[in-house]
């Protein structure tokens, strides 16, 4: 499909990339990972900071790592314009890359707003599939306004922002393998693994395969947003070293 001249990728073509040139190894902690990169003020840096010490340590992101980009210094191929900080997260895609680096043939399916109740997933409200969209879901919803995940951190009940893939249930062994080695280099977000032929959050899933609901990478951004601080974020932004980033809390 081509418009004015130029192709349109729709958001599975490109997670399928990124997909592949992931290199994240849990167990060595090195490799790239994806990173969703977002823009804000510089005078904003220092609160929105101690905003995303507040999300990671509540465990509502992938990881508890970041990367500040100061103005005027690069992130790829986009120099920080004057005035602005970069601040970077783990992407959950990231994931999918690990599980399929390790031969599991996972299909990210949706991302979504899920609502929270007294701790507990209930169910997912509202969801854009990745095939029907040329931008990232998380970054449409989180757009219109729709999450409440500062209430959720306040009440344990709100509503997130997180992302479902499927994938065949006789990799299920070898899936909680890979997921226990992530776990143990720090990615948390994992909010559900389903069972077989069952649906996941009140979404239904292809027969034979299970579902993985995992914690969007930029709720994070969702909070600075709800608190009214100006950020422009761009999920699924770039590939990034992992070793260059750092813990929250050594940030704040």
């Amino acid at each position: 499909m081509q418009k004015n001249g130029y192709r349109i990728q729709f958001t599975s073509s490109r997670i399928r990339d990124l997909m592949y040139r992931t290199t994240f190894d849990p167990k060595k902690m090195e490799g790239d990972v994806i990173l969703n990169l977002s823009l804000i003020d510089k005078k904003d840096l220092d609160d929105v900071l101690g905003i995303f010490k507040m999300v990671i340590s509540s465990g509502l992101s992938v990881t508890p790592y970041v990367k500040v980009i100061s103005e005027g210094e690069p992130i790829g191929d986009t120099t920080i314009e004057k005035g602005k900080v970069g601040i970077g997260t783990v992407c959950s895609i990231t994931i999918d890359g690990v599980l399929l680096k390790a031969g599991i043939p996972v299909n990210p399916k949706l991302g979504g707003v899920v609502q929270i109740r007294n701790g507990l997933p209930v169910r997912f409200t509202d969801v854009l599939t990745y095939v029907s969209t040329t931008v990232d879901p998380l970054e449409i919803l989180m757009s219109q306004g729709i999450t409440s995940v500062s209430e959720m951190l306040r009440t344990g009940s709100g509503k997130i922002l997180a992302n479902l893939r499927e994938a065949p249930m006789v990799a299920r062994d070898e899936i909680e393998s890979n997921l226990s080695d992530l776990l143990d280099a720090g990615f948390s977000g994992i909010l559900e693994v389903g069972e077989p032929n069952t649906r996941v959050l009140d979404v239904p899933i292809e027969r034979d395969h299970l579902g993985i609901v995992v914690i969007g990478g930029t709720n994070p951004m969702a909070v600075v947003q709800e608190y009214g601080i100006p950020i422009d974020t761009s999920a699924m932004s770039r590939l990034i070293s992992f070793k260059e980033m750092s813990r929250i809390e050594d940030l704040v």
